[in-house]
């Protein structure tokens, strides 16, 4: 991915998982990459592991807002830009919907929901201040298969997911003037620390013959970050081996 060399890159929620899997991803393409993370020990692994990259870590909660809004401003002001965002940070907070209280629900949807607005919200600040630099711009905003299927006792999760995929084709049509897509992806089954462990029916029932990798979504994420990709715009983008295409009955 020689075309994302020296791009800058903010990552959100990269100290782990899909995130961690983005970060080394973009960090391999020759990218300038920082993340952030509340896991302060995993971020400081991870940077440390990618030492011979550019990679910076960030400790951070984006629950804070005025933290996550110093964070941004600090990158595009010793940077000056920031090419590539991926919003990635999120939480599930499942529960039944007779105890999830109205402050978890907020809760969720200040830490799934939110930063995207701020994120995209700073960028095209920026970038209507610049307009040098409005050639070329990426948003990745993570969602869930969740956003259009669910289980018992999701519903600030699903809420938030299904939020995210509605603001990313909301912010394609406000930012489209400042050269910058923005898509979404929707992970299925991503397992992020158990591999070897899944039974043959955990992969088998996925029409791929397995279960997602973490790395499936980091190269979902460099694909629409190629230069060359620019005409898909405002979509989301299912990466769930097959799963919602296939119709389930108990038998």
């Amino acid at each position: 991915m020689k075309n994302l060399q020296n791009k800058i890159v903010f990552i959100t929620g990269g100290a782990n998982g899909i995130g961690k899997a983005i970060v080394k991803a973009f960090c391999e393409a020759g990218a300038d990459v920082t993340f952030c993370d509340m896991d302060e020990i995993a971020g400081q692994q991870l940077k440390d592991e990618m030492r011979s990259y550019k990679c910076s870590f960030v400790h951070l909660d984006v629950i804070d807002a005025g933290a996550l809004t110093n964070t941004v401003n600090t990158i595009l002001s010793e940077k000056g830009n920031i090419d590539i965002l991926i919003n990635n940070v999120g939480v599930g907070n499942f529960g039944s919907i007779l105890d999830v209280s109205v402050e978890e629900f907020d809760k969720t949807l200040e830490i799934n929901l939110r930063p995207v607005f701020i994120t995209a919200k700073l960028l095209a600040k920026h970038r209507s201040l610049y307009k040098d630099l409005n050639s070329y711009g990426r948003i990745i905003n993570m969602s869930s298969t969740r956003y259009l299927m669910s289980e018992p006792d999701t519903e600030a999760y699903a809420a938030s997911k299904g939020a995210v995929v509605s603001l990313t084709h909301a912010l394609a049509v406000s930012l489209s003037r400042y050269n910058i897509t923005v898509n979404c992806i929707s992970p299925g089954w991503i397992d992020t620390g158990h591999y070897g462990e899944l039974r043959p029916i955990d992969h088998n029932q996925h029409p791929s013959g397995r279960v997602g990798r973490p790395e499936d979504i980091a190269g979902t994420c460099l694909f629409l970050c190629d230069p060359a990709n620019d005409f898909i715009n405002g979509q989301n983008i299912v990466v769930d081996g097959g799963m919602t295409k296939k119709m389930i009955y108990v038998e």
